[in-house]
């Protein structure tokens, strides 16, 4: 039977969130401290644009703009430095009309001088002002800066961190002493959920394991009916399928969280090991397992990406075609990310149902467990993980049937 050609390969995954407006210029973001400033800054602006025209309506009404001399010249001979009036003797109508001239002239030229000045003024003063509101709402903002830093450092599992903001008690204090109250609960809480996985992982799995060892003791003695076989094969099947429940459901807590101790991991040695581990059963199904890894390094715990590279390859082995089915495994790094791609042959697998996957005990077009295939918690386990590792995982279906899974890291 020919051979099924290799998937088409997606665009670029893009190193920031899809789901984040992009900022062509970061430093024009419209901050809070922004904000206050332009408020700040536009309100002395408007202000002083008031006070100018005011100062202005003010001038031009005390000069009287436009208006006749409060005198007249009934004759003789007047001259002016600064008005042309002629060096002749002219008649006392004209020499009036020309003097008028001449001070409203005067008078519009020094209300053009006040104008211009107090521009120029207005202008020196609306940059101090912006640059003082700037300065004054970052201090006022200053804790607001701290609370952010210290819900950054939570957000990375430290949740030993307290704010502690001292100064008055306003606000801004009131707040912060909310989010520490909030952050000594949450470590309370997390604490006891750590405490619970230790002592649930000790307690499930000790009963599990006696009941294997009984029924594999009760399996090798010879002389046992071929009943009580057959019996004790589908307990020691049952159990294992606790057992692996148990595992996954405690690596499923475990995993939830970021991942404090990280070390060099190369996802390539990863997916060889999961190659590897699943070879013999891809072999048994036909399924024929290829791709090219290059390396790919990252800080995390090789413990757990090795569980994401296995969950991905066993379901791209077990939800494959009978005949001709293949899973292509690859590494490379991209864009500042290290990726790891599972490609694989399979049923149809509608794009709707794509989020209902990474559930829980969910698989597609199945509600809950009953399938031999697993416990339906490894692609739960492996976006767990992903974002312990501050990555994330991404499925789209494959033209034709199967899927493509695509998992990316921070380097």
């Amino acid at each position: 039977m020919a051979s099924t050609p290799a998937p088409p390969q997606a665009p670029p995954k893009p190193t920031w969130d899809p789901r984040r407006p992009v900022q062509p210029l970061p430093w024009l973001r419209p901050t809070i401290r922004i904000r206050l400033t332009l408020l700040y800054g536009g309100m002395f602006l408007i202000a002083g644009i008031l006070l100018l025209s005011i100062i202005y309506l003010l001038a031009a009404s005390a000069l009287n703009v436009g208006s006749d001399l409060p005198f007249k010249i009934l004759s003789g001979q007047v001259s002016s430095d600064m008005c042309n009036l002629g060096a002749t003797r002219l008649p006392a109508d004209e020499l009036n009309h020309a003097l008028n001239e001449c001070v409203n002239e005067q008078r519009q030229n020094a209300l053009d001088t006040l104008l211009s000045r107090s521009l120029l003024a207005l202008l020196g003063l609306a940059v101090i002002a912006f640059a003082f509101g700037y300065a004054m709402a970052g201090r006022v903002l200053s804790p607001l800066g701290r609370i952010t830093r210290t819900a950054r450092a939570v957000a990375g599992s430290d949740l030993s961190r307290r704010i502690e903001l001292d100064g008055p008690d306003d606000e801004l204090k009131e707040l912060a002493d909310t989010f520490d109250d909030m952050l000594e609960r949450l470590q309370r809480a997390f604490t006891a959920q750590q405490r619970f996985v230790g002592n649930a992982s000790h307690e499930l799995r000790t009963p599990l394991a006696i009941n294997r060892t009984l029924l594999e003791v009760h399996l090798s003695d010879p002389a046992a009916p071929v009943e009580l076989q057959q019996l004790g094969k589908t307990l020691l099947a049952t159990n294992e399928r606790s057992e692996q429940l148990v595992e996954g459901l405690l690596l499923l807590a475990r995993s939830d969280n970021q991942i404090i101790e990280r070390k060099p991991v190369d996802l390539a040695e990863v997916a060889e090991q999961a190659v590897d581990q699943v070879h013999g059963e891809a072999e048994a199904k036909g399924v024929e397992i290829r791709g090219k890894r290059d390396p790919a390094v990252v800080q995390g715990n090789g413990v757990l990406l090795e569980r994401i590279a296995l969950n991905l390859v066993q379901n791209a082995v077990r939800y494959n075609i009978p005949e001709g089915g293949w899973v292509e495994v690859t590494t490379e790094l991209q864009h500042g990310q290290a990726l790891l791609v599972v490609s694989n042959t399979g049923p149809v697998v509608p794009a709707y149902e794509i989020d209902n996957l990474f559930e829980p005990f969910r698989r597609l077009r199945t509600e809950r467990t009953g399938s031999d295939k697993g416990v339906g918690l490894g692609l739960s386990i492996a976006r767990s993980v992903a974002r312990a590792h501050g990555g994330h995982i991404a499925a789209q279906p494959r033209e034709g049937g199967g899927l493509e899974m695509r998992v990316a890291l921070p380097v």
